[in-house]
């Protein structure tokens, strides 16, 4: 059974953005096929929690690849957008400096597909953080569907 939403996405305004692309560059390394971040909907500091966005695009490098005929986001680039959702929140709102690479990935499910043309929610929330270290709950969501959750550990590299 799915765990319960870290956060009411009825709450906000889903079209509506307060950073996109070029202003998510300073504080996320990754850039060009590896940028999973699109976009930042929501954030709330006083709860540590971010709500981003990936848009699956059809010109995207793991369409033609995984799953011929039947193209599906893979699996493992939900857990790098909430990877990157978390330290962007890090790096934006705690302000840790350097960089952030995530170290473990626990409690993954995968609960439904993403294909090119959807957009992939992703809520991160906060647990625990320090000057170095953070670990966050992740859940992905497509038309209001959760997809994906994890727990995600990160520091400071």
């Amino acid at each position: 059974m799915a765990s319960e939403p870290l956060f009411d996405l009825g709450s906000i305004d889903l079209s509506k953005s307060i950073m996109r692309g070029a202003e998510i560059d300073p504080y996320l390394p990754q850039c060009g096929d590896m940028r999973m971040l699109d976009r930042v909907i929501h954030c709330e500091e006083p709860l540590d929690l971010l709500v981003g966005a990936k848009l699956a695009r059809a010109d995207e490098f793991w369409v033609p690849g995984h799953i011929p005929g039947r193209p599906l986001f893979p699996g493992v680039l939900m857990i790098e957008t909430a990877a990157q959702a978390s330290s962007f929140y890090m790096k934006r709102y705690v302000g840790i400096e350097g960089f952030l690479g995530f170290i473990r990935c626990t409690d993954v499910s995968f609960r439904g597909q993403v294909v090119p043309g959807e957009e992939f929610i992703v809520i991160s929330k906060l647990t625990a953080r320090n000057a170095r270290r953070f670990v966050s709950l992740n859940q992905g969501f497509v038309k209001g569907k959760m997809v994906f959750e994890a727990q995600i550990t990160g520091m400071t590299l």
